[in-house]
């Protein structure tokens, strides 16, 4: 549903053109110094401006509403909200009748039989990923780790920028991979079967719009590998090893070694090319030129929302480790 965490707890809320959006975190630990400033650095990796970016241009400005006193965290559950103040709802009236190729505009209808507010994608429009930044810099509080999160390629060069200009140039979008690197987390997290590390990384990753592939260490790579080249070697009474192509994770469980991660993340589908979709009005396939301001390239912005849910994930499984033991 729309909550996620077993001690670490979130539930978010709102949708891209309502009145305000926002997270509930429970679990948060009392006594942490958090303040508004806190917040602005991680957001503002996230904001539209740079380009390749939507133009929507919105503040951003957390609205800490509960669970904080004096500047420090109570204990108590802590709810942030964010105001949306830039939007163009008459953008989106079309899609009532022509839901836009690779979106959730359909599967929401068919799910929500029609209520859902589908201006913007509502409730799974990317703007939520803003609650999902915030949880996290709450999360990397409370975490001992390093969590850094960068573009590996797009369209599958490395040039960035060029790949930026050709999609701008064909009014197109464009996908790419992210890599991320865990460093200085705790040995022996993760809960077999079903809450190992990649499982838990895994689900919070999955939920970002746009994420379709994620491996760990060496991934796919290593299908060209014999056993005895991908194993890891451990190489002193530590847990190191030689290599890290299991991606620090043996058995569901953090080994001690870096947290080795990629994610593929899919062209945008909102494009300023026609493209052939069902009218449910004329029951006919008819063009859409789909209106509104959109990301050329998403990935552009979710690098910050992976490191977040990274540390949510983790801070939750640390958390859990300690009950345990």
């Amino acid at each position: 549903m729309n909550s996620f965490g077993r001690i670490f707890r979130i539930s978010i809320f709102g949708e891209s053109h309502g009145p305000s959006l926002g997270i509930l975190i429970d679990g948060v630990m009392p006594g942490l110094d958090l303040q508004v400033e806190d917040f602005l650095p991680d957001l503002e990796k996230r904001k539209a401006g740079a380009k390749g970016t939507t133009p929507r241009k919105e503040s951003d400005m957390p609205i800490i509403e509960s669970g904080v006193f004096n500047g420090k965290t109570t204990g108590a559950p802590l709810m942030i909200r964010f105001l949306n103040e830039n939007t163009r709802s008459k953008d989106y009236s079309s899609l009532i009748s022509t839901p836009r190729p690779g979106h959730a505009d359909y599967t929401a209808r068919v799910k929500y039989k029609g209520y859902n507010d589908y201006r913007g994608g509502g409730h799974f429009s990317g703007r939520l990923t803003l609650c999902l930044v915030a949880a996290g810099v709450v999360a990397k509080k409370m975490l001992n780790a390093n969590i850094t999160a960068s573009i590996e390629s797009l369209g599958g060069s490395t040039d960035i920028e060029s790949k930026i200009d050709e999609a701008i140039a064909a009014h197109n979008s464009i996908g790419g991979v992210v890599k991320v690197k865990i460093k200085g987390i705790d040995k022996g997290l993760g809960e077999p079967f079903f809450d190992s590390v990649e499982s838990v990384l895994s689900h919070l990753i999955f939920s970002i719009g746009g994420v379709k592939g994620i491996e760990f260490g060496l991934g796919f790579r290593g299908e060209k590998l014999f056993g005895s080249e991908f194993n890891d070697k451990f190489i002193d009474k530590e847990g190191h090893t030689d290599t890290n192509n299991n991606g620090g994770i043996n058995g569901g469980i953090s080994n001690g070694n870096d947290i080795d991660i990629r994610v593929f993340v899919k062209p945008t589908p909102s494009i300023g090319v026609p493209q052939p979709t069902f009218n449910f009005k004329t029951n006919k396939v008819e063009d859409l030129l789909i209106a509104g301001r959109h990301d050329r390239a998403i990935i552009l912005r979710i690098v910050p929302v992976i490191e977040a849910v990274c540390a949510i994930g983790l801070v939750d499984l640390a958390l859990i480790n300690k009950a345990y033991n």
